[in-house]
């Protein structure tokens, strides 16, 4: 197994491209410099000494050098054992409404982003716990498999938009009934499955899937998010202009919560409803009523006892040092008339 301990040092590898861009510069500036006194070849001939291979050779040697030293500083580690641990934790899977109502802007900055801010919250809190997260609208992804994986749960959700799922509409009761199947099979942990919605459902029995959910164990949370006034919807068009999502007739829409289904949806799952405003979204609030059920123990197997291998990367790096320190970039008498991209006729 391997890992970097630091892999925010790795961002320094963008260094890489804008030296070579310099280098790149530099020769062809010198090259300029030289023509002004006259041709080129006549002027390399008067100067025997001057090498063009070996700038580009020091020049590797000090980016290799560089890529060993970031790459150090990352901190590669290696997994040298596997060991099963045990954890009392529980499961909870995250279905997340993705349809274009979930833009509307009466919680800020919208629905859809503060509802990700907070389950990125959540995540930072997990310790034993295990989370999925679903993404869904007309139809229902997958979008993370239950794992123990906080951090790309989190990268996984940086990344949720409206468009990630094409057919349009709110399917409550087909999010469940993918959540139901997956959760770990015959596992012996609680489950919970969180639905962050506006609640507009118009296609299924998400009641009855709920109901279901309740028999097989998995208890069905909703937290609703927009107010009952409602808020009309932002699309984003060409040429920075916004406008408003409109009816057939050309009415502005006004999305509403629909509370009392989200809260028929809990009930049914033997969960919780409760609504989001501007200053929390109650996934904390969720969480502590999580955290209270009885937690079973897994047992998972993990790597162990990392190794750090950076000194070799230090050493590569101090070798590619010394070599652009002790080769000259002028020719030596004995390598002179040595020249690799002289081609002879």
């Amino acid at each position: 197994m391997f890992r970097f301990g630091n892999p925010e040092y790795l961002y320094f590898l963008l260094i890489i491209p804008i030296l070579g861009l310099l280098f790149g510069l530099a020769q062809n500036n010198k090259k300029k410099a030289l023509s002004r006194f006259g041709d080129l070849s006549v002027i390399e001939q008067l100067m025997p000494f001057v090498s063009k291979s070996k700038p580009i050779l020091k020049f590797v040697f000090l980016t290799v050098a560089i890529l060993s030293i970031i790459f150090a500083l990352s901190d590669p580690q290696f997994g040298s054992k596997l060991e099963k641990v045990k954890r009392k934790g529980a499961e909870i899977i995250i279905a997340l409404d993705v349809s274009n109502s979930m833009l509307a802007e009466d919680i800020k900055p919208n629905r859809l982003e503060r509802a990700k801010q907070a389950i990125s919250k959540l995540v930072d809190n997990m310790e034993n716990d295990r989370i999925g997260l679903i993404v869904f609208a007309g139809d229902s992804y997958i979008q993370v498999p239950v794992t123990s994986d906080y951090a790309a749960t989190k990268m996984f959700l940086s990344s949720i938009n409206t468009k990630i799922v094409s057919k349009q509409g709110t399917n409550i009761g087909s999010a469940i009934d993918l959540a139901m199947n997956s959760f770990t099979p015959e596992s012996d942990m609680e489950k919970a499955l969180i639905i962050i919605t506006d609640g507009e459902n118009h296609e299924d029995d998400a009641i009855g899937a709920a109901e279901l959910a309740a028999e097989k164990g998995i208890m069905v949370h909703t937290i609703g998010m927009g107010s009952p006034q409602g808020a009309p919807i932002p699309l984003n068009k060409d040429y920075g202009q916004t406008v408003f999502q409109q009816d057939k007739d050309g009415n502005t829409v006004i999305s509403k919560l629909d509370q009392k289904t989200l809260q028929e949806i809990a009930n049914a799952g033997d969960g919780v409803f409760i609504r989001a405003n501007n200053t929390q979204t109650g996934l904390n609030k969720l969480f502590d009523r999580i955290n209270k059920m009885e937690k079973k123990e897994m047992e998972e197997k993990i790597y162990t006892e990392f190794e750090h291998r950076f000194q070799y990367l230090l050493a590569i790096a101090l070798f590619f040092i010394l070599l652009d320190i002790f080769i000259p970039e002028r020719k030596n008498k004995w390598s002179k008339n040595f020249n690799i991209f002289k081609i002879n006729a």
